[in-house]
């Protein structure tokens, strides 16, 4: 036991002779006694840290830093500001200054901006907007950065036109724009109505309005599925009992190809319905296709007025092409 404790205290004095001696602290060759302080004090942790108010910007926030506190906090940015180092902005002519816009106005005016390089030969934008506006589009996940092959064939095809050295022949170009307006692409049509100023002619592409042209089918559908289900039920319903449900779904076949058949011959002949903007004021017009019951309608080109402005609008139905008539008429 007598042993046991003399070599407990001689440990204890060991312990506390190597402690004052700071035996475990690392110290630097060459200096006596210099010796690496600890991290523990927090006033060191940001010495060669952000000077105070310190900020970092983003598309969205900006963050501060508080040295006293060593910590980083959101600063109040309104969320219509715009950061011209992370996004495209334009100038507000009334205030001077810059003005975030919504995603479909940069998709227009990217748009605005290939159209009037290749078409026109006019820069509307320097490269270094162009590729800021293309790089906000592509954080933003918007597809118009992204064209297919024959939509770059297709501006090529423009450029090489007015360079006088054109790629394409006639009928090449026009069943490249077909197929490109078939697909809904905005290269090759434009949505929204655009004024030529020497002419006075406004142009706009409409589109078919699939729910209202289903529609014109719906008259003859139910009275095909009530004469279907009268006769089931009177024939079929003595032999054998059947649900109406499954009835319904057999003579589905015949109910939608007689459908059909009766209007697109009898009814609603060669029935197409387009929409879109009057390409004078922008009011919504719509325009029918086709004859009804035996009354001949528009053909291939409709001339219909605008309820608002009263202007006389000239409608393809192939490539759904809508004009305003030039100034001298």
């Amino acid at each position: 036991m007598a042993s046991t404790s003399r070599f407990t205290t001689a440990a204890i004095a060991c312990l506390a002779i190597a402690g004052s001696a700071d035996a475990f602290t690392t110290s630097i060759p060459g200096k006596k006694s210099a010796v690496v302080k600890s991290f523990r004090n927090p006033t060191n942790l940001f010495v060669d840290g952000p000077k105070d108010g310190t900020t970092v910007t983003s598309a969205r926030k900006e963050i501060g830093y508080d040295a006293k506190s060593g910590r980083f906090f959101e600063t109040d940015i309104d969320k219509e500001d715009c950061v011209p180092e992370d996004e495209y902005c334009v100038v507000d002519k009334e205030t001077g200054e810059m003005m975030r816009l919504t995603l479909e106005e940069k998709e227009r005016i990217f748009l605005d901006a290939l159209k009037s390089y290749h078409f026109n030969g006019r820069q509307l934008l320097n490269d270094a907007e162009f590729d800021l506006l293309k790089e906000d589009l592509s954080w933003n996940g918007s597809s118009m950065v992204n064209m297919n092959r024959k939509e770059t064939q297709y501006l090529t095809a423009v450029q090489d036109y007015l360079k006088g050295k054109p790629s394409l022949s006639d009928s090449e170009f026009d069943q490249l724009k077909k197929e490109l307006e078939e697909e809904g692409s905005q290269f090759a049509s434009a949505k929204e109505p655009r004024c030529y100023i020497d002419t006075g002619i406004c142009k706009v592409t409409y589109q078919p309005d699939n729910f209202r042209n289903n529609l014109l089918y719906l008259p003859v559908g139910a009275i095909l599925s009530i004469i279907w289900l009268g006769i089931g039920f009177e024939i079929i319903e003595p032999l054998i009992r059947i649900n109406p449900i499954i009835l319904a779904a057999l003579g589905a076949p015949l109910i939608y190809n007689g459908s059909l058949s009766i209007t697109d011959q009898f009814i609603f002949p060669n029935n197409k319905i387009v929409y879109g903007p009057c390409p004078a004021c922008e009011n919504e017009t719509r325009v029918y296709f086709g004859d009804i019951l035996g009354v001949e309608g528009f053909g291939d080109v409709a001339s219909v007025k605008c309820k608002k402005c009263k202007a006389t609008i000239n409608v393809q139905k192939k490539s759904f092409r809508a004009s305003t008539l030039p100034k001298d008429d």
